[in-house]
């Protein structure tokens, strides 16, 4: 099929992206690796949008956080991620989860049940030098294409190391010692929450601290990790009370186990590891914040050490993956074209977001421009007071190229709003986000009518 649109890479952002524009009827070609004979460190198999990490889009609370603020904006615009993510919903409270499977498997069948879009298995060595093109191949991007895009941009690709968390069968969780509950009894019982003493977390601590971990290649030693995916063992080198007020933090869990006449609830234990439903069945739980690096053996031997899962079988242990991204602010415009080779988007993590939901939101942007540019349209892009705007707008030019990290969307992000009381300031940015996304959609209403 000949193709108005080159889709390279079919994560979420490239399967956003051919979604965009494939209901509006522009003809796809959607590139992926996988399932050619080809795969990455991380991924599992050549489904379309595998998760490869959490099984979390993280808060689905669209009044009080930004990234739920970013959920409700893209769904508004019939985002593919979040109705696969809607179809594959699991329960973890005010959080949204998926089964990772049913929402590949979903996105697959969306995109195959469009006749205008291609989905070719195929690896893509080089940028091409003319035809419109968006490239999405997220932080995994194979080692050729990456080569192409740093001689393109002229720059140095930045790098970081983004680290998986283990999976543990359901049925292997020793609930006489473990027990169900969300933090302060909030969004339901959710949440699998194993106890440890303080001498119980001294040693796990230690246990980290002295295991043995995955050994670096020499270009490796020096890329920086992201500070939202921390490795535990990192997290624990940086003081022995770290673990507890970050995954570990046992605040607002009260253990059943443990209750007392006077204490009927429990009480809170010394720390606690958090376990989340990963698949429909519920069969599948991911251990929360517990990314890692340690050698899978050490994986299998310090993790039977928490209690309650002394007997724990794992259907994935940890592991750990290098990210590229580029140095946007310097090298792509406010239509994340690339500087001197405008036919060439670039949408998704290899952006220099970070996170699923961005991921996808940065390539539903990059479709919406694409199919604007090919429909001889003006583009005019989200207000930057949206969640939508805000991140295109870090990713773009508000950030310092210097200093470029990836960033999940956050309210930091958004015009301040300083005559608002503190308290009250996450409803204002949604109230304000949700009002001004309405006007834009309406004048985008009006322009095409």
């Amino acid at each position: 099929m000949k193709h108005d649109i080159h889709i390279v890479g079919g994560g979420l952002a490239g399967s956003e992206a051919a979604w965009q524009l494939g209901r509006r009827g522009f003809r796809v070609r959607l590139s992926e690796m996988r399932g050619s004979g080809e795969t990455t460190p991380a991924h599992q198999g050549d489904g379309l949008a595998e998760l490869v990490c959490s099984n979390s889009f993280r808060s689905d609370d669209d009044a009080q956080n930004a990234v739920g603020l970013l959920h409700h904006e893209m769904r508004q615009l019939d985002s593919l991620v979040m109705r696969a993510g809607e179809e594959a919903r699991v329960p973890a409270g005010s959080a949204m989860a998926v089964d990772r499977d049913v929402f590949s498997a979903a996105v697959e069948r969306e995109l195959a049940g469009l006749s205008n879009v291609e989905i070719v298995r195929e690896r893509i060595d080089t940028l091409p030098d003319s035809g419109a093109t968006i490239v999405a191949t997220g932080p995994l991007t194979a080692a050729s294409l990456a080569n192409s895009i740093a001689t393109a941009t002229g720059q140095d690709s930045l790098a970081f190391f983004d680290a998986i968390a283990p999976i543990v069968h359901r049925d292997s969780i020793d609930m006489s010692v473990a027990w169900m509950a969300a933090r302060w009894d909030k969004g339901g019982k959710d949440y699998i929450n194993c106890p440890l003493t303080r001498e119980q977390y001294e040693g796990f601590v230690q246990g980290l601290l002295d295991g043995e971990k995955t050994t670096f290649r020499e270009w490796e030693k020096d890329t920086p990790y992201f500070e939202g995916c921390m490795p535990i063992e990192v997290m624990a080198e940086r003081g022995p009370e770290t673990l507890r007020f970050g995954p570990m933090k046992p605040v607002g869990l009260d253990n059943p186990h443990a209750a007392t006449p006077e204490h009927p609830n429990g009480r809170w234990p010394h720390a606690v590891v958090q376990l989340r439903q990963d698949n429909k069945l519920g069969t599948l739980w991911n251990m929360v914040g517990f990314q890692t690096k340690l050698k899978h053996a050490e994986q299998v031997r310090l993790f039977r050490t928490i209690p309650g899962l002394e007997n724990a079988e794992f259907a994935r242990l940890g592991g750990l993956h290098r990210n590229t991204f580029l140095n946007s602010p310097m090298v792509l415009d406010r239509q994340l074209r690339l500087r001197g080779a405008e036919h060439v988007r670039f949408a998704g993590q290899i952006t220099g977001c970070e996170g699923y939901v961005e991921s996808a939101a940065v390539g539903l942007m990059a479709g919406m421009m694409a199919a604007s540019e090919l429909s001889g349209e003006e583009w005019k892009s989200p207000p930057r007071t949206t969640a939508l705007g805000a991140l295109l707008a870090h990713i773009t030019g508000d950030a310092e190229a210097e200093t470029y990290q990836p960033m999940n969307i956050n309210f930091g992000l958004f015009p301040p709003l300083p005559d608002v009381r503190k308290k009250a300031r996450k409803e204002a940015y949604t109230e304000r986000a949700k009002a001004d996304l309405s006007r834009w959609l309406e004048a985008r209403t009006a322009m095409a009518a």
